[in-house]
């Protein structure tokens, strides 16, 4: 395997870990040219009226909240990403269209992928007065904390415009240069390179990761730092801001210990703005006071210990044993009964149906089956060599198949689909024990592999393209044997390890060429379908609540300008920026 353990990985890490956190809590409660620009000069200009109504946000935190608004931590608060710090194009996760400009207007690859140009917005400040310029983009790419392990340089052609530079095609980063890498400060985060601190276990943290940034945080966004406190924090309209100064005074976001309590304010309208999981919505919105959307986008699956050759041990590293569980699950009840209905249909080739549909190969299902066939599941086992015993369960050579299928203590949903699973498989004949256990022991076993099922959310892509997910989590280079702990940056908890699908990946990662993505996406799906690393369940409901009584200019069903919810960076600083009180 080829290991690539590098800072900037373990940054891409950082921040995904906020969606991988908030889909648990969830549970718990451009064109062919390759420019991706959409020619327009600035953001969407704020809505309604201005207001100084205080905008109070649940985006998931719990308290204490400990002051932190540096984009390079892994403790960093909502609010900096997107409100303080912005990338330089926005992309919407639930619409295949055009990235927003942000801190660029527009960007263009050389023919071969080994060049990205980017033009910058001319007049932006940072809050501190000082000029934003293609240096500040040239910093954040290349200081020794955030550069990426793929990128070769990045250079200031003058003050607006900045040219990277890569050693092989690298149209598959694009996204992750332009829409996922917060631009910072050069003048400022410089002075803190030499910065010393603790991490969470104990152990000393060096360079810019070890800056809390707790005060007076120097951003180009829509809104500056006021106050902390171990249970708020709060912050005011930025006027200088490049897109125009929000109509929306001051913020504050709120640390809650439990779903339940952030649940209970926003029903008795304390809550303005919120995303968790709600099991009967219409009780929050049927006085008309709020508004409300759900925008599903991240599957749930099973995580399978796949790979025998990796370590993994049980039954389900026979992949006739995971077809055959496949086939028993009854997706539509596990919808209705867990998710209450709100779940949308998963495609086993993990392209996000509506959005990813060119994507899925032609002789692919589109979508996973959503009732049980015993039937099947037993010609699967049966063809494969298990016989039943007495008691109607199957196994092989004397031994039976017996899986412990885990999921977190308290993510009522998820608790819920494994008891019917549990309920589904034994009776196609597999004895599967659901069972749940505590956050920490869930991220061991998935970190370290000592598991035989677990019930479990992968990140959806950021992008229409489900190329995201099949490199980080179906690819060998982003695994480790049994008993080897994932590094930052390396979600294939399943220990999947396949050669050709490997082999295909690398190709899509090579090229902008549609219809070359195409046929090495067909290879991929061939293989996932078949060998179902991860047996897709739902794609689990993200249920965004907005107050529409005091504020306007929120994402809609009419209008899905982007991604809702509270907790996800940089999507929600364009929101903030765009959202005023009523009249």
């Amino acid at each position: 395997m080829n290991r690539r353990t590098t800072r900037g990985r373990w940054l891409m890490a950082a921040a995904a870990l906020t969606s991988v956190t908030l889909l648990a809590a969830g549970c718990s409660g451009g064109d062919d040219n390759g420019d991706t620009g959409t020619g327009e000069t600035g953001a969407p200009a704020a809505e309604g009226a201005a207001t100084d109504r205080e905008l109070v946000i649940w985006a998931g935190s719990q308290t204490p909240i400990t002051a932190n608004f540096n984009p390079y931590a892994v403790g960093v608060l909502h609010l900096a990403n997107g409100g303080i710090y912005e990338t330089l194009f926005n992309y919407n996760k639930v619409k295949d269209v055009d990235p927003t400009p942000m801190l660029a207007e527009s960007s263009e690859w050389n023919a071969d992928g080994t060049e990205l140009t980017v033009k910058l917005r001319a007049g932006v400040t940072w809050n501190d007065g000082e000029a934003f310029t293609a240096d500040d983009v040239v910093y954040s790419f290349t200081n020794e904390t955030a550069k990426p392990s793929y990128l070769a340089d990045a250079k200031a052609a003058d003050d607006t415009t900045v040219v990277f530079s890569f050693d092989e095609p690298a149209f598959a980063n694009e996204f992750a240069i332009l829409g996922s890498t917060y631009i910072v400060p050069q003048h400022v985060f410089s002075t803190h390179e030499e910065d010393t601190g603790e991490s969470a276990e104990g152990g000393e943290i060096k360079g810019l990761i070890a800056w809390a940034n707790a005060e007076s945080p120097v951003g180009t966004g829509p809104y500056l730092l006021d106050t902390t406190s171990n249970a708020a924090y709060t912050a005011k309209a930025n006027p200088d801001y490049w897109g125009g100064a929000p109509k929306v005074a001051s913020l504050r976001y709120v640390g809650i210990d439990a779903n339940q309590s952030a649940e209970d304010l926003l029903t008795t309208g304390q809550i303005d703005w919120t995303t968790m999981f709600v099991p009967d919505p219409e009780r929050i919105t049927a006085s008309g006071a709020y508004g409300y959307v759900n925008t599903p986008v991240d599957p749930t699956v099973l995580y399978t210990c796949a790979n025998a050759d990796l370590g993994c041990e049980g039954a389900q590293t026979d992949v006739a044993v995971r077809q055959a569980l496949n086939l028993a699950i009854d997706r539509g009840t596990i919808n209705e009964k867990a998710f209450v209905g709100l779940a949308k249909e998963i495609s086993p080739t993990f392209a996000l149906l509506g959005r990813d549909d060119k994507w899925i190969a032609d002789g692919m299902p589109a979508e996973s089956p959503q009732t049980a066939d015993a039937a099947a599941a037993a010609k699967v086992l049966e063809d494969a060599g298990y016989t039943k015993d007495a008691d109607g369960f199957y196994g092989k050579d004397g031994k039976p198949v017996e899986l412990t299928l885990t999921s977190v203590d308290g993510w009522s949903d998820y608790n819920n689909a494994a008891k019917l699973i549990e309920e589904q498989a034994r009776a196609a004949g597999l004895k599967v024990t659901a069972s749940t256990i505590s956050w920490n022991e869930f991220a061991d076993a998935r970190v370290s592999g000592d598991f035989e099922l677990i019930m479990g959310g992968v990140v959806g892509t950021s992008i229409a393209d489900p190329f995201q997910i099949y490199r980080e989590w179906f690819t060998g280079d982003y695994t480790q044997k049994v008993g080897t702990a994932l590094e930052p940056g390396e979600w294939n908890f399943s220990r999947y390890a396949n050669d050709e699908v490997d082999a295909a990946v690398a190709t899509a990662s090579q090229t902008n060429d549609e219809a070359v993505k195409k046929e090495a996406y067909a290879t991929v799906q061939k293989h996932i379908v078949e060998d179902l690393p991860y047996i897709p369940l739902v794609v689990n409901a993200s249920q965004t609540f907005f107050n529409s009584t005091n504020y306007t200019g929120w994402p809609t069903e009419d209008d899905m300008y982007m991604f809702p919810p509270s907790w996800q960076g940089p999507s929600s600083g364009l929101i903030l920026s765009k959202v005023g009180g009523t009249e």
